[in-house]
């Protein structure tokens, strides 16, 4: 099973007076249960974040402030997103290979539907292939 990766937009109140808040209030919006909450911020110009994938984890990424240029590879399409408004996330199904481009001074949220455990990550490009080509294995 590959799920496709996709754009989620969050409930948004404020105005340019005031400011805004974008929230999660609508579960809906998010397709799992979350259960792990984590930031990123500091990533130094021309470093490439992400090079793994999930065996089980689901996630939906935020750019809180700045943008990520994220390329994604469900094993069967590749696709690229540009997250530069905190009113947005992706979403990035189990199985899916994520290279994250962080313009300077950008902060992400993740939101992810497992806790952090080693043995649910692949990090290496090939494996992942081999692994989503033949799903079984």
């Amino acid at each position: 099973m590959s799920a496709t990766p996709y754009l989620i937009h969050f409930t948004e109140t404020g105005s340019p007076e005031i400011g805004f808040i974008a929230s999660t209030q609508l579960a809906q919006n998010i397709p799992f249960v979350i259960k792990r909450v984590f930031w990123t911020y500091g990533t130094p110009t021309g470093v490439l974040r992400g090079q793994h994938a999930n065996r089980a984890t689901e996630e939906v990424l935020i750019a809180a402030t700045g943008s990520i240029r994220v390329e994604t590879d469900n094993g069967k399409d590749k696709q690229t997103f540009v997250l530069d408004d905190p009113a947005t996330g992706l979403y990035l199904p189990a199985m899916c290979w994520t290279d994250l481009h962080f313009a300077p001074g950008t902060v992400a949220v993740c939101l992810t539907s497992t806790d952090f455990e080693e043995s649910d990550y692949i990090r290496d490009y090939p494996t992942f292939q081999r692994l989503a080509a033949h799903p079984a294995l």
